[in-house]
């Protein structure tokens, strides 16, 4: 995989220093006239050769086989679009998209030009959700309750209640807890237990945007309720509560760290099979898949990252909080 880097953000800085030893080859990183600064020290730490101020001439680079999308959230549809027109794959950071509706059309023209095309959540590729999902679930009964919480405040809510709006609470850059933060605990739900029956996003909102809420589901048969703040910190907890007995991992959902089991017989077992680096895991995948020529699996994937998007989405507007992008 020889990777083409656009954005020169936070999340470029703690992924790109570790790409090499994931058998990934940072090829080119593409900013903006006024990041060259930032994006000839990436492109001096990560060996990339190209360096660009316009997305397109990264696209256009013959040394680019996969472009990694991870500029602000309003412009990935954009960025994704020329990419895969231009034959490349693409590793989207998350959300996919600004809606379900823009992210359906990105998985379509992906299928249409046989392009990978994956959403970098890291969620259920960490060793730790897997073994939730496969072999602990199964232990514990009848699930009757579960509950997510990812609650951190946010260092931008500071900028944003002195009045100035930067990209995450923007609702004209589809920012916002849910789109965010909320993704995770979304994608951690959706993930383990599919599409919800029905979800009610109630959502504190400050000037059109939402800071936090809690997102509640109704499955057949049991409930489950997720929390995203930015406005406001508690400790993050994953808890699966069951007829035999209950999961509990007291982590952030993207993290999937550390798992405990507790059955009524008073077993209890913890288990902990996490990467060092929390998106080594995804990275890895999507270079085997890429390797092995394996699209069934990418868009089996690509299929959940739908109907998370829809759920997220959906209940986003339904909430009041609405996106520019929305009345395309």
């Amino acid at each position: 995989m020889k990777l083409g880097i656009v954005g020169t953000g936070m999340i470029v800085r703690m992924v790109g220093p570790n790409l090499k030893s994931w058998g990934v080859e940072a090829t080119a990183v593409a900013g903006t006239p006024n990041t060259m600064d930032q994006i000839n020290e990436l492109a001096d730490e990560f060996g990339a050769a190209g360096r660009y101020t316009d997305y397109h001439d990264l696209i256009a680079d013959p040394n680019v086989d996969t472009v990694y999308v991870a500029v602000p959230n309003f412009l990935h549809y954009a960025v994704t679009e020329a990419a895969i027109l231009a034959g490349k794959d693409v590793i989207c950071e998350k959300p996919l998209a600004s809606n379900e509706v823009e992210a359906a059309r990105l998985a379509e023209l992906a299928k249409e030009h046989g392009r990978f095309l994956w959403e970098a959540v890291v969620t259920t590729r960490q060793p730790n959700f897997k073994l939730v999902r496969d072999e602990l679930l199964p232990r514990i009964g009848t699930v009757k309750i579960a509950t997510v919480n990812y609650s951190q405040y946010s260092s931008r809510y500071d900028a944003f209640r002195a009045g100035e709006v930067l990209p995450a609470f923007d609702p004209a850059k589809a920012g916002g807890a849910i789109m965010d933060i909320g993704l995770y605990t979304l994608t951690y739900t959706i993930g383990l237990f599919g599409k919800p029956k029905s979800a009610t996003y109630r959502a504190n909102i400050e000037r059109g945007i939402d800071t936090s809420g809690v997102i509640d589901f109704d499955y057949d048969g049991f409930r489950a309720v997720n929390v995203c703040a930015k406005d406001c910190g508690a400790p993050c907890v994953m808890q699966i509560q069951g007829t035999d007995g209950y999961i509990v991992s007291n982590s952030q959902p993207n993290l999937c760290g550390a798992v405990t089991l507790h059955l009524n017989d008073g077993t209890e077992e913890t288990f902990d099979e996490s990467y060092p680096v929390m998106w080594e895991g995804e990275f890895r995948e999507f270079l085997a898949q890429q390797e092995a020529g394996d699209l069934d699996e990418c868009y089996r994937q690509l299929d959940e990252s739908l109907v998370v998007s829809c759920v997220q989405n959906t209940i986003r507007r339904e909430a009041g909080v609405i996106f520019p992008q929305d009345g395309q």
